[in-house]
């Protein structure tokens, strides 16, 4: 099995190595791809030195599987050039709402690779990679009707850049010096900023379109949801506040018995002080964590709920590495 990833230098692309070096994939050859900028530099993988290679230059036909994890433009310029020699699966937003590209999270929907058209398939938002796992095993049993949804996202969504202002931010507020935002509409430390990605005209922001339009594809297109997104001065893992109205009748007891025994979800739910899952906890976790779990009594059918997930790992590589896994397993099934 022979991998390339693209962006391999970047926060995603590192935490993919990470991933398959705990999966212990049997990879023969591995391929690091990015600008020509960091081509020569050298990443260590299961104890060996590998160079990265110059994107620009690859010959893609030597990768099974090619990773993207480098941004929307480079998936734009690069992925269906990929595809033509090797099966891409791309992180970013650029064909996820693509017709012919399958939107995949692997413990919801991997009967969707059936649908391989253009030899790519899209990794989800990271806060919708998250909230699917939640919401999966509840529609399956009481049917969502809608879903108003208030994420509280760490700056790792926004990559290294913003994560380095946030550290260097708050020692200048520390020290009393002055601040200017670079990367954030406005200061992030000690702030939250009601703002991610840049407005539609109806007032929505991309991030928040791209939860409704992508919660949609991946779980049916009846289902409402209306979003808010905060970036918060929280270095890695987002958390959603969730509130769902179902069709049917449920009980709180078989909402925790459904997602406690749904892949990936793990339910924290103590009613007492400290008995949830906050975002530092969830770092450098796999799972899915549920937390406040509650009837919401103003509305038929009403549920709170609480989510935290790692975005880097949970809402990006380790899906995307799910997602080669899935394909392996059935032998590219789809192809």
């Amino acid at each position: 099995m022979n991998i390339a990833i693209v962006g391999a230098t970047g926060n995603v692309g590192r935490k993919i190595l990470e991933v398959l070096e705990k999966k212990e994939l049997s990879i023969d050859n591995l391929y690091l791809l990015a600008s020509s900028r960091s081509a020569g530099s050298k990443i260590n993988f299961l104890g060996d030195e590998h160079e990265v290679l110059n994107l620009e230059t690859f010959d893609f036909s030597r990768a099974k599987i090619t990773f993207f994890a480098a941004g929307g433009k480079i998936s734009e310029k690069f992925a269906e050039k990929a595809a033509k020699h090797s099966l891409v699966i791309d992180n970013s937003s650029f064909y996820r709402m693509d017709p012919d590209v399958p939107l995949i999270v692997p413990q919801v929907n991997s009967d969707h690779l059936n649908n391989i058209k253009k030899n790519i398939i899209a990794n989800p938002n990271c806060s919708t990679a998250q909230l699917v796992i939640a919401l999966k095993p509840l529609h399956d049993l009481f049917t969502i009707k809608r879903i108003v949804v208030s994420t509280y996202q760490s700056v790792s969504g926004g990559g290294k850049a913003q994560m380095d202002e946030l550290i260097d931010q708050t020692k200048l507020i520390l020290e009393k010096k002055k601040v200017e935002s670079k990367n954030f509409t406005k200061q992030i430390a000690f702030n939250a900023i009601p703002q991610i990605d840049v407005f539609a005209d109806d007032g929505y922001t991309k991030e928040e379109l791209k939860m409704t339009n992508e919660i949609k594809k991946i779980l049916g297109s009846k289902i409402e949801l209306t979003a808010t997104c905060v970036r918060l001065p929280v270095l890695v893992s987002h958390s959603e506040s969730v509130n769902i109205e179902f069709e049917k009748l449920f009980t709180l007891e078989k909402v925790r018995e459904a997602l406690d025994n749904f892949k990936g979800c793990r339910v924290v739910d103590e009613r007492s002080d400290g008995g949830y899952i906050t975002p530092l906890e969830a770092e450098g976790r796999d799972e899915t964590f549920i937390s406040r779990i509650r009837e919401d009594k103003t509305v038929n059918n009403g549920l709170n709920m609480w989510i935290v997930s790692d975005n880097l790992l949970r809402g990006a590589a380790l899906n995307a590495v799910e997602i080669a896994e899935n394909l392996i397993k059935n032998n590219f099934y789809g192809k």
